[in-house]
C-alpha cells in the first residue's frame, strides 16, 4: 500500500533526510534477483508519491506514465528504471553520487543529464511566460540547439524527453485541463519531428494528434464527427476486404497477415489541407496493412493486389528500394474497389513493421545496439550505430530549419569527432576551427584533417552532420597565416582568440628572457650571483621574478634601481638636512638645463638617465651623496621608491626660464620605446619619421626576437609635449604595434 501522500515541503524534507535508508532499504529488502526496474520505483516512491509537478501530474503517476510508454516501444528495463530516477534528482542533495551508489554510474549519469536539459526547457518556458522574451523563433531556436547537444552526450535522453512530453500530454487530455499554446506547439514542431525523425511513428501521430486537439479543438472535433460517421458500415467493408485479401494472397503460397491501419486526425488535416481536398478525397480513411515474411512476398503482394483492383498510379511509392531518409521501408499504394472507392494499401515485412512502429527504439540504448544499428541503417559497431542516430538527430535539426521562414540554426552547423561526440560549430567554420574548438592544443598541433575520411585542406568550410578527424604533430605551434582573414583558415571568433593569445605569451616569454638577461648580466657584474631571484623581485615590489624581467625587458624599470638595492649608501657621519631648510622668498636658476633648484644657492644638478625629463614634465629633486641634486619626473618609479626610503632628501625643483639672448632653445634627451613586427626597412622608416619632425636622434638600441622588434630612441627635444605628437605619427608608421615614451 502506499503511503498517505505528505505536503509536498514536508515530503522533500522526510524524503531528504532519508536517502541513506532508502538505498539500504532498496538494496537489503529486496532480492538480489529483482531488476532496475522494481528498485527504481521503490526508491523512487517515497521521494514523489506525494509531490506535483508544474503541470499538476502527480510526479509519481507521471513516471508511471513515461515508464509505461518505453515498455510499450520496447525499451530496455534499464531505460524504464531511468524515468523514476530522473524525478528523484530534484530531491537530492548529490544526485549524481547517491544514483550511483544504488543503481551504478550509466543510469546515474543518465538522471542527471537528463534532468540538465528539463531545467533548461523550463527556464526558457518561464521566461517566456514572464515576457522576457518576445521572439519566439529565437527561444525555440535556442532551446532546440541544447536539446541537440545534450542529446549527443546520451542518446536516450532523447527516448526519455519524448516520452515525458507524450505523457504529459495525454494527462492534458485525460484531466480536460487546458494547455499552453507554447507547449502544444513545441510538441508539434519540435517534438513529433524527432520522433518522426528517428521512425518512432508511434510516438509521432499520437503527439500530433494530441497537440492539434489542444491547438485547434473545433477542427479536431470536426474530424473526429467524420470519422465516426458511417463507422459501422465502413468497418464491415473494410472486414470484408481483409479478410478476402488475406485468403487470397495465402492462397497464392502468401503466409500474409492484413490488418485495418489506425487513422490519424493530423495526417487526414494536413492532406487535405496540403492538397485541397475534401474529407471524402483522402485515400487513407479507408486503409489496410500487409505484412508478410519477405521482401520477395511484398513485391509479389504488390502484384496480386495490382491484378485484382485499379492503382492510382501517382499514389505509388517504393520505400523498399528507395528507403526514407530515417530508414523507414514500405510499399505504398492507392487502388479502388469495385464501387470505385480509394483504399490505401501498405506491405513491408515484420522487420520493417517492428521498425515502423517503434524506430530506433527498439533497439535503443547504443551500448547494447551491436549490429542491430538505428533507424534502420545497419551498423557493424557500436560506434557506427551511435553515428546512425546522431546523423538523424542531426537531419531534425535541419528539417526545423528549412522550415522556418525564421531561417533557423542559419549561423550554427553541428560536426561528429571520431568518437561521435557532436560540435557546434559557426557556419563556414572550418577543420582548423573545429580543432580549437575540441582542444586548444589539438588546434596548436593541428597539420592536417579528414573529412569524412577523405583529406581535405585546412580551411576547406564544413557541412552539418560530417565526422571530422585532426592530424597533429607532436610539438606545434600556430601559424600566423591562421590570422589572415583573406586565407579562410579560422571562422570562429573563439578560434582566432586563442591563435592570438598564443602569439602574444610568445611575445611576452621574449620580452621576460630578455629582462632575465640583462638582470642577470647585472648580478655578474656587481658579483651577486648568489641572490635569489624572487627575493630580489620581492625586495623591489614586484610578486614574481617573470613580473621583474617583464617590466625590465620592456625598459620600463631602470636596472640602477636594483643597483642601488644590490649596493646601499653607507650612512654619513652626520645628516644633512639643514641644507633643505632655507625658505627664500626668491628662486634662482642653477645647475644645467635651466632648472631652479628653489632655496638652496649654487647646487649642483643633473637630469637623471632613468627618467629623463624634459620639460614640461612635472619634476621633483632627491639629494644624491656627493652628486648634487638629481632631477626626476614626479612619475618615476626610481624617484618614488628613493622618497620613500629617505623622505628628508626631497627636495622642490621647477624648470627655469630660458635666457632671451640664447642662440638656440635648450635641448634635452628623451628615451622613446618602440613595439613592432621586424621586417625589413623598419628602422629606416621611423627614422624618416624623426628626420621629417626635425626631431634629432642620438642614440638607437634594438633588438628582435622571434618577429618582433624592439627599439629604443634617444630623441633630443625642447619640449616633452611636442614629442606625443611625433610619436603618433611614428604608431602609424606599418607593422609599429606601441610607441610611447619611456
Amino acid at each position: 500500500m502506499k503511503p498517505a501522500p505528505a505536503s509536498p515541503p514536508a515530503a522533500a524534507g522526510a524524503a531528504q533526510g532519508a536517502v541513506p535508508q532508502l538505498i539500504a532499504a532498496t538494496a537489503q529488502v529486496q532480492p538480489r534477483d529483482v531488476g532496475s526496474l522494481q528498485r527504481a520505483r521503490a526508491f523512487a516512491e517515497p521521494l514523489l508519491a506525494g509531490e506535483t509537478l508544474d503541470t499538476g501530474e502527480n510526479a509519481l503517476t507521471h513516471a508511471d506514465g513515461v515508464c509505461a510508454i518505453l515498455r510499450g516501444l520496447g525499451s530496455s528495463e534499464a531505460m524504464q528504471a531511468a524515468a523514476y530516477l530522473v524525478y528523484t534528482c530534484a530531491h537530492l542533495n548529490r544526485p549524481q553520487e547517491i544514483i550511483a551508489k544504488a543503481f551504478g554510474d550509466n543510469l546515474a549519469e543518465l538522471a542527471v543529464e537528463t534532468t540538465k536539459l528539463m531545467r533548461v526547457q523550463q527556464q526558457a518556458r518561464d521566461a517566456r511566460v514572464a515576457g522576457q522574451q518576445i521572439d519566439d523563433a529565437a527561444t525555440q531556436t535556442e532551446n532546440v540547439r541544447k536539446m541537440l547537444l545534450a542529446f549527443s552526450r546520451d542518446l536516450r535522453v532523447v527516448m526519455l524527453r519524448l516520452a515525458s512530453r507524450l505523457q504529459t500530454l495525454r494527462y492534458y487530455a485525460a484531466s480536460k485541463r487546458p494547455v499552453s499554446p507554447a507547449m502544444a506547439r513545441e510538441a508539434l514542431q519540435v517534438f513529433a519531428p524527432l520522433a518522426n525523425r528517428l521512425g518512432i511513428w508511434q510516438m509521432k501521430w499520437e503527439l500530433e494528434d494530441l497537440a492539434f486537439r489542444f491547438l485547434e479543438p473545433d477542427t479536431y472535433k470536426d474530424i473526429a464527427r467524420l470519422l465516426d460517421e458511417k463507422r459501422t458500415e465502413r468497418e464491415h467493408n473494410m472486414q470484408l476486404l481483409r479478410e478476402r485479401l488475406e485468403a487470397e494472397l495465402r492462397a497464392h503460397s502468401i503466409s500474409a497477415t492484413v490488418s485495418g491501419r489506425p487513422k490519424h486526425i493530423y495526417s487526414i488535416v494536413k492532406k487535405m489541407r496540403g492538397k485541397s481536398l475534401g474529407f471524402d478525397q483522402v485515400f487513407d480513411i479507408r486503409a489496410l496493412r500487409v505484412i508478410v515474411p519477405s521482401v520477395k512476398d511484398c513485391y509479389a503482394a504488390l502484384s496480386w493486389v495490382h491484378s485484382h483492383f485499379s492503382p492510382i498510379e501517382a499514389e505509388f511509392d517504393d520505400y523498399i528500394a528507395r528507403p526514407k531518409a530515417n530508414g523507414y521501408q514500405s510499399l505504398h499504394t492507392v487502388v479502388r474497389d469495385e464501387s470505385g472507392k480509394a483504399i490505401e494499401i501498405q506491405i513491408r515485412t515484420q522487420a520493417m513493421h517492428e521498425h515502423a512502429e517503434s524506430g530506433v527504439a527498439a533497439h535503443w540504448a547504443y551500448k547494447e545496439a551491436g549490429t542491430k544499428g538505428y533507424a534502420g541503417v545497419s551498423a557493424s559497431s557500436e560506434y557506427d550505430a551511435k553515428i546512425a542516430v546522431l546523423r538523424q538527430l542531426l537531419a531534425w535539426e535541419r528539417d526545423l530549419s528549412g522550415a522556418a521562414s525564421q531561417g533557423l540554426f542559419e549561423d550554427r552547423i553541428y560536426v561528429l569527432t571520431p568518437g561521435a561526440a557532436v560540435v557546434e560549430l559557426p557556419q563556414g567554420a572550418t577543420p582548423l576551427d573545429f580543432a580549437y574548438a575540441v582542444h586548444t592544443n589539438l588546434g596548436h598541433r593541428c597539420r592536417g584533417a579528414r573529412v569524412d575520411g577523405a583529406m581535405v585542406p585546412l580551411n576547406t568550410p564544413l557541412h552539418n552532420g560530417q565526422t571530422v578527424e585532426i592530424s597533429t604533430v607532436k610539438e606545434g605551434r600556430p601559424s600566423r597565416d591562421w590570422l589572415n582573414p583573406e586565407l579562410g583558415y579560422l571562422n570562429s571568433n573563439r578560434a582566432r582568440a586563442k591563435v592570438r593569445a598564443w602569439f602574444n605569451a610568445q611575445a611576452t616569454h621574449a620580452t621576460v628572457a630578455r629582462g632575465r638577461e640583462l638582470v642577470e648580466k647585472l648580478l655578474q657584474r656587481e658579483g651577486k650571483t648568489s641572490v635569489k631571484l624572487d627575493d630580489l623581485a620581492g625586495q623591489l615590489g614586484f610578486k614574481t621574478a617573470d613580473a621583474l624581467f617583464e617590466v625590465v625587458g620592456k625598459d620600463e624599470f631602470s636596472l640602477r634601481s636594483i643597483e642601488q638595492l644590490l649596493r646601499p649608501p653607507s650612512e654619513p657621519a652626520e645628516p644633512e638636512p639643514e641644507l633643505l631648510v632655507k625658505k627664500p622668498s626668491t628662486a634662482r636658476a642653477s645647475g644645467k638645463g635651466g632648472v631652479l633648484v628653489v632655496g638652496v644657492d649654487s647646487l649642483m644638478t643633473q637630469l637623471a638617465k632613468c627618467c629623463r625629463p624634459a620639460p614640461p614634465d612635472p619634476i621633483a629633486g632627491f639629494v644624491t651623496r656627493g652628486k648634487g641634486v638629481s632631477v626626476h619626473r614626479s612619475d618615476c618609479r626610481n624617484f618614488r621608491e628613493m622618497a620613500a626610503r629617505s623622505s628628508e632628501r626631497v627636495i622642490d625643483v621647477q624648470w627655469g626660464v630660458p635666457s632671451g639672448n640664447a642662440a638656440r632653445p635648450a635641448v634635452y634627451p628623451v628615451d622613446v620605446m618602440v613595439e613592432a613586427s621586424d621586417r625589413q626597412g623598419l628602422l629606416r622608416d621611423i627614422s624618416d619619421v624623426f628626420a621629417r619632425e626635425k626631431t634629432n636622434v642620438i642614440g638607437v638600441q634594438t633588438q628582435s626576437v622571434r618577429g618582433s622588434a624592439w627599439m629604443t630612441f634617444t630623441v633630443e627635444v625642447s619640449d616633452a609635449g611636442r614629442l606625443n605628437k611625433v610619436l603618433a605619427i611614428v604608431a602609424g608608421v606599418p607593422g609599429v604595434r606601441s610607441a610611447r615614451r619611456r
